[in-house]
């Protein structure tokens, strides 16, 4: 049978403008209204601030100004050379349109692309653009892409460019800009490019020494050794030993923060250990000469291959030997010239050396014992699909375990679960406190083991069976303390699993508030105010109304519980905004200053009124 509702009608040719509007994702990742780091909104923001970045990469321009009005605005002014008058209306808005294809005008840009500029047009309500150049100017407004008018003229303003734009609201609902995440980006530009300085409403963004900053900022003077620092026209790197456990890297290719690395930082890292080896030499392994490195990579490409259109990850294969002998020289160098960090460097290889062989009978050890419990981890209960080895899964095709606490909350979750995708794993009590402990009671106490097991970090992260590790714990005080035993536990010996930004905790609600017709499902005070407003409004006064308050996950019957669970689960996303920070916050909360805790909770303690 023939579909005649099938033919050319049927068939739709986008516009470049049209397709960013329709498939934005494509461009920018995601959209979001602004709540993670990675939302459309400071993607934005980031495409038209690189642009003024490669212009003092270029020699042209030492300052930016950025402004980001309450209402949403945003303004970037740079004083490069300014986009040629001719050429304005086309380099916003024409796709594959600009001179970074040009490697004689722009050698290390991080936009080679032309899509850039063009995707803020298409997904902004209004987008102006202005080029200052040699005493005249011309101005091009646009709405949703399309271009509504322009003007040229003469000016005082010195060279450069001046972009402004909000972005849509109907793509990004309830959008607000967190001053954490720009702080955070800002800063990174700052250290990237030396001697460069961002203006954000009136705050300014120095780095004088560039990665050697960053990776202070980082480590807050905690490295055992004065940093390892290289620099030349397209590598700069900057790397110390701390004693925490796991390796630390943040990785830049052309300004752009890379946060699942690449083939340059797998260079890097391979770099270092050829580095000692050649100056010791010895033939140390991988693991024992980078456990504890904290490192800043920046590497300039002129045609860069990326995995995605946010640039998360870099696939150039044909940099690698030049970055992997640049690293190996430059190390080995350096040893050779500070013999007293080379002392502490390699005590320090030789330390982690002693301690992974004395580890190898503990491991032994308890791998037999689980052997002898059980094939299978007796709190695990395991969904069906598991991302493919070292590569997360696509969005919308997410596995997840949760973890929880007992039997009860375990077997609600269990019971409303997606066995295909969802996972259980349950506490049988407090998990231990592991601040401050040695890796070898990682693997001497069972359940500890068995929740490394269950996610199959022993060996790697890229090993890791589930693409989110969510924290299932009781909306009290004991869940509370369940939940920072499980991250004390993540950040010391798994510290990677947090950065990559795989720990969630699930939010689930406090309580329940119903008449015959409606039930609310609260998570604050202001919810059950709210709700109690609106069933008074629809019922028969507060005698209809029924409160009850959940103690436990394990009192939300599986059919509710299902719906907490379901595709709109209301999750948190674990982060750490300076590994600096780390160490200090843990040690104040699950270390042995009790006293000094005590009277913190004391000073802070909020009295309701009953």
């Amino acid at each position: 049978m023939t579909d005649h509702q099938y033919d050319e009608s049927k068939i739709k040719t986008l516009s470049s403008l049209e397709h960013i509007r329709k498939r934005p994702g494509m461009y920018i990742g995601r959209l979001g209204d602004g709540s993670h780091p990675d939302d459309g909104i400071y993607i934005l923001l980031k495409e038209i601030v690189d642009n003024a970045v490669d212009e003092y990469i270029m020699g042209f321009g030492k300052r930016i100004d950025i402004h980001i009005g309450d209402d949403g605005v945003c303004r970037v002014r740079d004083y490069g050379r300014g986009i040629p008058l001719g050429k304005v209306v086309e380099c916003v808005s024409v796709i594959n349109t600009g001179a970074k294809y040009n490697t004689e005008v722009f050698q290390f840009s991080v936009g080679l692309n032309g899509v850039g500029t063009k995707a803020v047009n298409a997904l902004s309500t209004r987008f102006v653009v202005t080029a200052f150049r040699d005493g005249r100017h011309k101005t091009a407004w646009f709405a949703h892409g399309l271009l509504q008018g322009e003007e040229e003229g003469k000016t005082n303003e010195k060279n450069g460019t001046l972009v402004e734009f909000l972005p849509d609201p109907d793509l990004f609902p309830d959008y607000r800009f967190d001053q954490q995440y720009i702080d955070q980006r800002l800063w990174r530009y700052a250290y990237l490019n030396a001697g460069l300085t961002l203006s954000l409403d009136g705050a300014l963004y120095l780095s004088k020494h560039g990665l050697l900053d960053l990776l202070d900022h980082e480590i807050n003077d905690e490295g055992i050794y004065p940093p390892i620092h290289f620099a030349d026209k397209t590598l700069e790197f900057a790397f110390t030993h701390t004693d925490d456990y796991g390796e630390s890297y943040f990785s830049f290719v052309n300004g752009t923060y890379t946060s699942e690395g690449g083939t340059h930082l797998s260079a890097f890292r391979e770099g270092i250990l050829k580095g000692v080896n050649e100056f010791t030499g010895k033939k140390f392994s991988g693991l024992d000469v980078r456990d504890g490195i904290v490192g800043t990579l920046a590497v300039k490409v002129q045609e860069p291959i990326f995995e995605s259109q946010t640039k998360n990850k870099l696939g150039n294969t044909d940099i690698r030997a030049g970055i992997v002998n640049a690293v190996k020289d430059a190390v080995a160098t350096h040893l050779y010239k500070f013999p007293e960090a080379a002392e502490i460097f390699v005590d320090k290889v030789q330390r982690n050396e002693r301690v992974r062989r004395e580890l190898q009978s503990v491991r032994r050890d308890a791998k037999a014992k689980a052997k002898k419990i059980a094939f299978k981890i007796p709190q695990l209960k395991d969904c069906k699909y598991h991302p493919s080895r070292g590569r997360p899964s696509k969005p919308g095709r997410e596995n997840m375990l949760f973890i929880t606490e007992g039997q009860s909350a375990a077997g609600s979750i269990v019971s409303a679960r997606d066995p295909l995708t969802q996972a259980v794993f349950s506490l049988k009590g407090k998990p231990m406190n592991v601040l401050d402990q040695r890796l070898d009671v990682l693997y001497k106490n069972e359940e500890m083991y068995s929740l490394m097991q269950a996610l199959d970090i022993e060996e790697s992260m890229t090993n890791l069976r589930y693409d989110k590790v969510i924290l299932a714990t009781d909306a009290d005080i004991d869940g509370l303390h369940i939940r920072n035993l499980l991250l004390t536990f993540f950040l010391h010996y798994f510290e990677l699993l947090i950065k990559q930004e795989r720990v969630y905790i699930l939010e689930t609600p406090i309580f329940r508030v119903r008449n015959k017709q409606k039930t609310f499902y609260c998570y604050t005070d202001q919810d059950i105010d709210e709700a109690m407003v609106a069933l008074k409004a629809k019922g028969k006064g507060d005698r209809a109304i029924e409160t009850t308050r959940f103690k436990g996950l394990g009192e939300i019957s599986p059919p509710e519980f299902r719906q907490f669970i379901g595709p709109d689960m209301r999750l948190k996303q674990v982060r750490i905004d300076s590994l600096s920070e780390v160490g200090k916050v843990l040690r104040f909360y699950m270390g042995k200053n009790t006293p000094e805790r005590k009277q913190y909770i004391m000073d802070h303690l909020i009295v309701r009124p009953v």
